[in-house]
């Protein structure tokens, strides 16, 4: 054998015993006539020892070992001196009797060690060596864990796990497509599945009345921190089943997941919130509700006293800070700069502080009375050290975007974004649609087949823009880490939803023409969600973003630096799938 132990098992309790074991050199030091060597494979870190008195011509093959070189040694373990009580090995050594080099190796390109000498792209370049860092390691650990857990759960709640293909029609609703030629059907494309929504739809026409899957999806869209092109779903349906009966299911399955993996017991049910509250209190779909500073809409107390950026704006309002009174000018001034930012947008911020005495002292006291200040105050039901910010614009959703940043900021800057407090919610009735001004019509603010509110059912044919839906997200920490919706199973009303979005019945019939058609032979009602399982991960792993808890990630620019990818392929291929490639200049 090349090991019969693994280099984070042994203990005191096997001081004496002979053992082999086999992995790649951490680190060396040459201490007079000793050498340690830290050996490492995934299970942990074993010190091994090699005495020059004992046997010199051992030692100095020892000395000639160089970092991430792959051995074999055998000797006896040993009681240590000097105890490392960081690793769980440190109590013990190995004294080596033999060395076995089984592979030699080029010094890495960075440190293999927690606090890495690597940047992102060198280390995502050698992705293999990066993966042997401890930290990294445990992140995949971790993702193993949570999707056994995930099956655990859901088969003691009689899902069956169902695979569907990789290869589908494309969509037109939704992100861009990944798509694939096919060789034996000229001019003609596959694309990769953005999920398996349809599919998971006709296995409950099936009678498969609870199914999920742990499946790759795809989407073309550009990159941020908690987006990959592709990405891994915790992806479920049911049948005969209303909203609450899968908010029930799907929140049990997130309480096993904390209680398993973080030893975290939620024994309340989660939070609920309307997306037009989120929206109002928080300027966010996606609300991080571990901390205060609601939103205060300030309008009609700061309108009409000759402050004409107030004065002129459509929407005003702002967020108190508990005990951030002392905030100096210097810290104020780039808050006012941060809300300035392109990627924000506002034009200035006002800012006022609630005195030891109750008075109010504002960056605009010259236009306001402190009657008028006083109700400002009254209106955050703020107290003496606290901090009121306030924002305002034309654009009344803008500016709570805005808001919701400012807010977010704030929350950084006093440690109130805790990464081992977890705060939970659904957010429920979403609008059914979406305006976009690209396209000039009403988008689907989840996907055709959602389910609209029975009760908004009549609006469809008055005001389809004031119909809510049979959705919910799941948010924790400010991260949606799920969403999904009842469907709808009645074909008259997919076929409305499709005349709403501006199909015509041709083109519903091409595209989704299956899909009806199934309807037709008896659909039950149904509905399901999606977990996202990279989010959960990095959630559970405190990670700012997910690529860490990817094996194998691509950059931000959607590229695979260790693979190169994507690439051209050679004239001969692109032959036999009759493309012809003509790059537009940007």
């Amino acid at each position: 054998m090349f090991r019969n132990h693994t280099c984070g098992e042994l203990r005191l309790s096997d001081a004496g015993k002979k053992v082999t074991l086999a992995g790649w050199v951490q680190r060396s030091r040459k201490m007079g006539g000793m050498t340690f060597v830290d050996l490492r494979d995934r299970y942990g870190i074993t010190q091994l020892v090699f005495n020059e008195e004992i046997n010199k011509e051992l030692c100095e093959r020892a000395n000639k070992l160089g970092r991430e070189f792959v051995i074999q040694v055998v000797g006896e373990v040993s009681e240590r001196s000097n105890k490392n009580k960081n690793i769980p090995t440190g109590d013990i050594e190995i004294i080596v009797s033999d060395l076995n080099l089984l592979n030699s190796a080029l010094t890495p390109p960075f440190t293999i060690e927690e606090n890495s000498d690597g940047g992102d792209d060198l280390r995502m370049k050698y992705r293999y060596l990066d993966l042997r860092r401890e930290c990294v390691r445990k992140n995949l650990e971790l993702r193993h864990r949570m999707t056994m857990e995930v099956r655990r759960y859901l088969d003691q709640k009689g899902f069956l796990e169902v695979e569907t293909p990789m290869l589908i029609g494309s969509t037109p609703e939704g992100a861009r497509d990944f798509v694939v030629p096919s060789r034996m059907n000229p001019g003609q494309f596959y694309a990769l599945p953005q999920s398996p929504q349809t599919l998971k739809q006709l296995l409950m026409v099936s009678g498969f009345d609870r199914y999920f899957q742990i499946v790759k999806c795809f989407r073309d869209e550009d990159l941020r921190a908690d987006r990959q092109p592709e990405f891994t779903q915790i992806d479920c349906e049911m049948s005969f089943v209303e909203q609450e009966d899968i908010i029930e299911t799907f929140e049990g399955m997130a309480k096993h997941l904390f209680k398993e993996l973080r030893g975290v017991e939620l024994n309340e049910p989660f939070q609920r919130m309307s997306w037009s509250d989120a929206m109002k209190y928080y300027g966010s779909d996606k609300p991080d509700t571990r901390f205060g500073m609601k939103f205060v809409e300030l309008m009609d107390i700061m309108k009409g006293h000759g402050f004409s950026v107030f004065d002129n704006a459509k929407y005003i309002g702002g967020i108190c800070a508990d005990g951030a009174a002392t905030y100096t000018r210097k810290q104020l001034d780039q808050l006012t700069d941060f809300v300035k930012r392109p990627q924000i947008g506002a034009q200035g911020m006002v800012y006022a502080r609630v005195e030891a005495d109750g008075n109010v002292k504002s960056s605009v006291d010259k236009f306001y009375t402190q009657e008028v200040l006083q109700k400002m105050k009254e209106a955050f039901g703020a107290k003496p050290g606290d901090l009121i910010l306030i924002l305002s614009g034309d654009d009344t959703m803008k500016c709570r975007k805005q808001l919701c940043e400012l807010r977010l900021e704030m929350g950084r800057q006093l440690g109130l974004r805790d990464k081992n407090k977890f705060s939970c919610l659904w957010v429920v009735d979403f609008p059914m649609f979406e305006w976009s001004e690209e396209e000039g019509r009403l988008m689907a603010m989840h996907h055709p087949f959602t389910h609209p509110k029975d009760e908004d059912i009549a609006l469809l044919d008055t005001d389809p823009a004031a119909v809510r839906a049979d959705a919910y997200d799941m948010v924790v920490n400010g991260v949606e880490v799920g969403g999904g919706s009842i469907r709808i199973h009645d074909p008259k009303l997919q076929a409305k939803m499709f005349e709403i979005l501006g199909f015509t019945a041709e083109k519903a019939e091409e595209q989704f023409g299956f899909l009806m058609n199934a309807f037709k032979y008896g659909a039950p009602p149904h509905g399901g969600l999606a977990y996202g399982l990279d989010r959960w991960v990095s959630l559970f792993a405190g990670l700012d973003s997910i690529r860490d808890c990817i094996a194998f990630p691509k950059n931000n620019s959607g590229r695979d630096v260790m693979l190169d990818a994507p690439a051209a392929i050679e004239q001969k291929q692109l032959d036999e799938l009759n493309l012809i490639v003509d790059i537009k200049e940007q």
